[in-house]
Order: C-alpha cells, then structure tokens, then sequence
C-alpha cells in the first residue's frame, strides 16, 4: 500500500514514459557492485541519445561520500541506494518520491515485492517496508552456504544438509578430519553473515522484519537471536571457524576457501562467479537450512537505484529504472553473478549458479527473501562486525551483543 502522507518537495507535479529524443547527460553515482556498468550500457544501446556518466566510490567510502554528493548544487541523476546507510535522504527530500513513476509503469508487476518492500519508506524515514517508493532493484542477492564437494566426500557427507541438526553433524564429520569447517572473514562482514544466517533459520521471521524496518516496540533482544548467537559461539568453542578469523578480511576467507582450505563458506551469491572460476564443477551451494527443514528465509538486498529530486531529467532517470525489470537487464544480472528481478529469467543454468537460483526462487515463491540486519539504523553496521568478533573472541556474551544492537536501534528509532 503506498503512502498518503509524503513530502510535497520529493513528489513530481507530473510524470511521463515517454523518452525525448533530444540529446541527455546522466551522472549515476555507484559503488563495486559489477551489473552496473553493464546495466548502462544496455541502456544506453537503447537510447542512444542518452549519455550516462558513471561516478564509482569504493564501498567503504561511498555511503559518505553520496550522502554530501546527493545535498549538493549538482548532485547526480541517479544513485546507488543502501536503504539502512542512505535513509537521511528521504527525510531531507534529496531522492524522488517514486509512486507516480512505479503506477505509470507498472513496478508492482515487474518486480517482486520481496525485493521492493525494503526500498518503502515513510517520509521521515522512521520506518521500512511500507509506504512510499524511493528506489527499485536493479539485481538481487542472498545470503547462502558454498561448500567444497570434494571436501564434504572424503568426510563422509552425502551432500549439501537439509537441517541445521545436518549442518552441525557436517561441521564435526569435516573437524574430525582435519579440514577447517567453516572459513570466515570476521575483519569485515563475514562474521556476522554467520550470525545473520542462522537467525534467518531459527527466528521469528515477521519478528526480524519488524525490527529491521523500525516497527514501533521491536526488539533483536529475543531468544532466537540469543540463540543463534550462543550457536555461533559453540561453533567457535569447538573449532569449526577459521583460526584467525578476526583478523581476515572477506576477499581472503573466500581465496582460502577456493583453495580447499575450508569445506564451507557462509556469505551471498555476488561470491559466485569468482568461486566457479576458481573451483569448477567442485562448488557448490544450499541456503542455510532450519532445524526442521522448513521453508526456507534467506537475507538478500538489491544493487538499488535512486533518482535526485533535483535532477533534470527524472523522467529519464526513471527509464532507466524501468529497464531494470527488462529480460534484457535479467540476462546481464545474471551473467554479472547476480539474482535478477525477474527469477524466471535466470532458469536452466548449471553449475553453482543453478544451485543459487533454484534456492532464490524458491525463496522468492515462498516470500521468505528478508532483509540484512545492518538495514536496520545507519550505525548498525558498526555495531555488528565488532560485536561480532567480541564472540569469536570470547570476550563478549550473547546478552551484551544483542544489547549493544539494540541500543542502537533505539537511538534510531526510539
């Protein structure tokens, strides 16, 4: 349902899809995901008249460096959207209010809903997943387990698990062998990926929404959280993670994973490619399965565009938006590693990448796609990785790491 109650400086007086022919210059700000470049170029194939400079920061310094890019007197047409990182932008007016644009050209149809939901803001952007749209999906990810089929055969392990029960009898088959079980890269994201996909599994999925997208009253400190937090731990108590895990970063986890040196590597599909260079027929990939093997619920977010309030040429802008949802956009999403908005276009691949998109669909049918945890304030994400290598190290109880997240969340949204 959208919104009634937006911003009148955010919202167009009108909209068109309807292209001029006249000669247009866009300026895209975006970070190191791979479609977008490809993204462009079909585009622009398209419309020739159309020009679209491409503005790249590292990831690490792009949530910053956007944020004063977009409030400046020539701040780009089109942005890569981090709905967690970037939501001072709603509430400052600097995107544009998309639900004339999404009526005009039929958004609701062309892209899931799952992957939609999290780019829905109320205008003070207090709150997630419903109300008005401010950016549409340009690809999609999830959160997954790639593991060494070579490895999980000399440990006895008859493929991929189908229950958490499963997964940790794999983990102890493969230490009893002398493998690292699980490679991890804790200096980064990595560690709290583990954390993340386990809560996934054995939470309250309506729950975790609830607290991701600011819900009035939601709480991460539940026991569920608790949970999946301890079992990290035990993890960690019994060797299951890569020694030195804090003091790796996620490119060197994954790199020491495609060498055989762990059976298991827990993060998101945008890992794929790279792996199925590296390791051949010898990866492969299951979500995290739940204790009774359920239906699935995976995290996953969108390689997400936003158009400024102030551009030029918002309808142009939104073209190109529009043309996420093509078939011709799922297929470079697709090549590119990434989950298209569209799952159906990704079918009848092998290797890896079937494995991912038979899971992805399966996710998507099941509306069980969520968003990750650091959505949830602009400073999560510094809440998480530390808190995160505190339980790795010992030195920080499952109580204090959910507290110190939901401390947070308050100062947000409280």
């Amino acid at each position: 349902m959208l919104s009634t109650s937006v911003r009148e400086d955010d919202v167009p007086d009108t909209v068109s899809t309807a292209i001029t022919g006249e000669p247009v210059t866009l300026r895209l700000a975006y970070t190191d995901d791979p479609p977008t470049e490809a993204l462009v170029d079909g585009f622009t194939r398209r419309h020739p008249n159309v020009a679209v400079e491409l503005e790249r920061t590292q990831f690490s310094d792009y949530v910053k460096t956007v944020k004063l890019s977009m409030s400046s007197d020539e701040p780009p047409d089109i942005a890569q959207y981090n709905t967690g990182a970037m939501n001072s932008l709603v509430p400052a007016g600097l995107i544009l209010n998309l639900d004339k644009h999404a009526a005009a050209y039929g958004w609701e149809e062309a892209f899931p809903s799952s992957a939609m939901d999290p780019l829905r803001s109320d205008p003070d952007a207090e709150r997630f997943g419903s109300g008005s749209l401010y950016a549409v999906p340009g690809s999609l990810s999830v959160l997954g387990v790639f593991y060494n089929k070579d490895i999980l055969a000399e440990a006895g392990v008859e493929g991929p698990p189908r229950t958490l029960g499963g997964f940790e009898d794999a983990l102890e088959r493969v230490h009893a062998e002398g493998t690292t079980p699980i490679g991890n890269g804790a200096l980064e994201v990595g560690g709290f990926q583990i954390w993340n996909a386990l809560l996934n599994v054995v939470g309250e999925e309506q729950d975790y929404r609830d607290w991701v997208y600011g819900a009035p009253g939601a709480t991460i400190g539940t026991g569920a959280a608790e949970e999946a937090a301890a079992t990290l731990t035990r993890w960690v108590e019994r060797g299951y993670l890569s020694e030195g895990a804090n003091a790796t970063s996620d490119i060197d986890a994954q790199a020491d994973f495609a060498a055989g040196g762990s059976a298991f590597l827990i993060t998101g599909n945008w890992a794929a490619a790279a792996l199925s260079e590296e390791m051949g027929g010898d990866v492969g990939f299951f979500l995290m399965p739940g204790p009774d093997g359920a239906v699935p619920v995976a995290s996953g977010s969108s390689v997400s565009y936003a158009v400024s309030s102030q551009s030029d040429h918002p309808d142009v802008a939104a073209a190109f938006l529009d043309y996420l949802g093509s078939p011709e956009a799922a297929r470079i999403q697709a090549e590119s590693g990434f989950m298209p908005v569209d799952p159906e276009a990704a079918g009848g691949r092998g290797g890896v990448m079937g494995e991912i998109n038979a899971g992805f669909a399966r996710v998507i049918e099941e509306e069980g796609l969520v968003p990750f945890p650091d959505y949830a304030t602009p400073g999560m994400l510094d809440q998480l990785t530390p808190g995160v290598q505190g339980l790795i190290a010992g030195v920080t109880t499952e109580e204090e790491f959910l507290r110190s997240l939901q401390e947070e969340w308050e100062g947000d949204h409280g």
